[in-house]
């Protein structure tokens, strides 16, 4: 495929087909406020009850375990928050490594530097951005030497001390393969939902194969709360644990303030947990009108010349948090042309993550071949994926 045979005007006019006639600029993904969020916010502040204790934090995590189908949640402020505990749950020490893809937000990597540790970096697979298990076990099999029962890296001495898949823009990753990997090779696996809730593989909500998973509530997330994340586990003693840990390491008392480890200041405020709770009542609203957004997306690039639309991967129910747009090989060079032609057309469409292996924080780290990683950041095209596209739409 050469520059004249990708159609970029045909591009952007599929794009304004789907979108119609919505104000311009059309925003990547934004937030919508359709529910209760005004009466329940409201009623925090005519509380008083606007901090980290209150009814709605409660509620906002029972409903959580109820929609992940976990027995328990943690809410935190910050799902790259939530990363960084369950990272500490698992075991992972200073020094040490944890597998995670190139291919993700920067959060994933950032958590497992504030362990202290070391991310090494893994390529992905083409049905659903995620960590491809197969290549991911043939790597291992090569790098790593078991001793007693726990895998190190023979190259570096270092222990692997977890797994860390993420399900990329909502698509389930090949959870069930990599979480055999991970018992296999003694590898604890934490799961990167952040993306993902609302999300099923096999008709179970994703996020209850790792020792823990995270959600993400960033205002761009398919439910917000301005800006949250979630621990979800079903070990009882971690979740206490992880509490523990996020309200400071504060031992319980009525009015004496001690601590007995270093704890971290990364509870949810009962005012966002509010704006969270009327959120999570109209998920199911919002996860219809994605995967009916993402239908016309498909339906409108079938026959497109020079590229196509991700499909959710086989045995999954995809929130389709953004709909992505994946040139031909061969127009790698035209990623930027049709950047830009679709941004100064006003549809607020961007590529990828700058790959995690390319950022010089992590040039040096540890890494697979990363050849699939490498190819994708160059065809990737993400396009305008709000929830408000259809349901103004249809309304």
């Amino acid at each position: 495929m050469t520059k004249n045979e990708l159609d970029i005007a045909d591009l952007l006019d599929r794009i304004g087909q789907v979108v119609g006639d919505a104000a311009r600029p059309v925003p990547l993904h934004e937030p919508r406020f359709d529910g209760a969020e005004r009466d329940y916010v409201l009623e925090t502040i005519d509380t008083g009850w606007v901090s980290s204790v209150g009814r709605f934090v409660n509620r906002f995590e029972s409903d959580l375990a109820e929609i992940c189908q976990v027995p328990y949640v943690v809410a935190t402020g910050t799902g790259t928050a939530a990363l960084h505990v369950a990272l500490l749950l698992a075991g992972v020490q200073p020094g040490e490594e944890v597998l995670l893809p190139s291919l993700t937000f920067i959060a994933t990597a950032n958590a497992v530097k504030y362990c202290d540790a070391v991310p090494h970096f893994c390529d992905s697979e083409m049905d659903s951005f995620g960590i491809d298990p197969g290549k991911l076990d043939a790597y291992l099999r090569d790098i790593v030497v078991l001793r007693n029962g726990v895998s190190f890296n023979k190259v570096t001495g270092n222990r692997i001390a977890a797994l860390v898949p993420v399900h990329i823009f909502g698509h389930p990753a090949k959870i069930d393969e990599l979480a055999e990997l991970s018992t296999r090779w003694s590898i604890p696996l934490v799961e990167d939902s952040t993306e993902a809730l609302g999300s099923k593989l096999n008709g179970r909500p994703v996020g209850h194969h790792g020792l823990l998973s995270t959600l993400s509530f960033n205002g761009n997330k398919i439910v917000t709360t301005g800006g949250g994340g979630a621990i979800l586990t079903a070990d009882p003693d971690l979740a206490k644990r992880a509490k523990h840990l996020t309200t400071t390491a504060k031992v319980p008392h009525a009015w004496r303030f001690d601590h007995d480890a270093v704890g971290y200041n990364y509870r949810l405020t009962n005012i966002s947990a509010a704006l969270g709770v009327a959120q999570l009542e109209r998920l199911p609203v919002f996860v219809d009108a994605k995967r009916r957004l993402a239908e016309r997306y498909m339906t409108t690039f079938d026959g497109f010349a020079g590229g196509r639309i991700l499909r959710e991967p086989s045995g999954a129910e995809s929130n389709y948090w953004l709909n992505t747009l994946i040139l031909d090989e061969g127009c790698e060079g035209l990623q930027e042309d049709v950047l830009q032609a679709a941004n100064d057309a006003g549809f607020m469409v961007r590529p990828l993550w700058t790959p995690m292996h390319r950022l010089p924080m992590f040039k040096g780290a540890p890494a697979m071949d990363l050849s699939v990683c490498e190819s994708l950041s160059a065809r990737v095209v993400n396009l305008p994926s709000s929830p408000g596209l259809e349901l103004s739409r249809a309304g």
